[in-house]
């Protein structure tokens, strides 16, 4: 009785798909792992999946940016040797937040800072600081290197510019905020709020390595559309 169950649920569930994709029956965007990513739209469960298939996808990634009012240069190729290059990467200076210096990053990179800047960030600072962010800090993107620096290994994400690390933020009212500085003070409104954002990173990146992972993340989030998931 339960495999017959089981069954139904699963031709149910099949069905379902091939009627939403062939479109007969009409869902949000975001409710498919298949349909265009619209910024503007509240995100859903696959989300994060849209995000990562927009690497394959750079002319709708790039699409999906401008229609966000997102203010960005798309950057010349530089192909990939010795595991290093910057494919279809974009310099900006601002995402749905300035930041404190212009970078360089993969297109789903900053679509994905976007939805984390508008859904995560600015909220849980509302919400433990009671002020919204005016500038995030960060200290890069783009950097040909091995993870940690290290002389053998594999690359970082960093070498292909699909990863930022974010040091902090600057609130509207001019407070400071800083994960070398707040993150151990976990029960105060600082530390509530970084923890927030360490994990609602998740919702959007492939990898989301903090502190809580190891001492070389002791003062940044390391944020990655890589194709590992971590959420550390």
């Amino acid at each position: 009785m339960l495999r017959f169950l089981l069954f139904l649920c699963g031709a149910a569930t099949g069905a379902a798909a091939v009627l939403i994709y062939v479109g007969i029956v009409t869902v949000p965007p975001s409710w498919t792992p298949w349909g265009p990513l619209d910024l503007a739209e509240e995100p859903g469960v696959f989300t994060r999946i849209q995000l990562a298939g927009l690497r394959d996808e750079p002319g709708e990634c790039f699409e999906a940016l401008e229609k966000a009012g997102i203010t960005f240069a798309v950057q010349p190729q530089r192909p990939v040797e010795n595991g290093c290059g910057l494919v279809d990467t974009a310099r900006v200076r601002q995402v749905a937040t300035t930041y404190s210096g212009a970078f360089v990053a993969t297109c789903p990179v900053i679509a994905a800072l976007y939805l984390f800047e508008r859904h995560v960030l600015d909220p849980a600072a509302r919400l433990h600081l009671n002020s919204g962010v005016a500038r995030i800090n960060h200290f890069g993107t783009y950097n040909c290197r091995n993870v940690y620096g290290r002389a053998v290994g594999r690359r970082s994400e960093h070498a292909l510019a699909n990863a930022i690390d974010i040091g902090g933020v600057v609130l509207e009212d001019g407070r400071i905020v800083s994960l070398a500085r707040h993150w151990d003070r976990g029960g105060s409104p600082e530390g509530r709020f970084l923890r927030e954002v360490n994990d609602g990173a998740c919702r959007f990146f492939n990898a989301v390595l903090g502190p809580e992972y190891n001492a070389a993340h002791h003062d940044h989030f390391h944020l990655d559309m890589g194709r590992w998931r971590v959420c550390r």
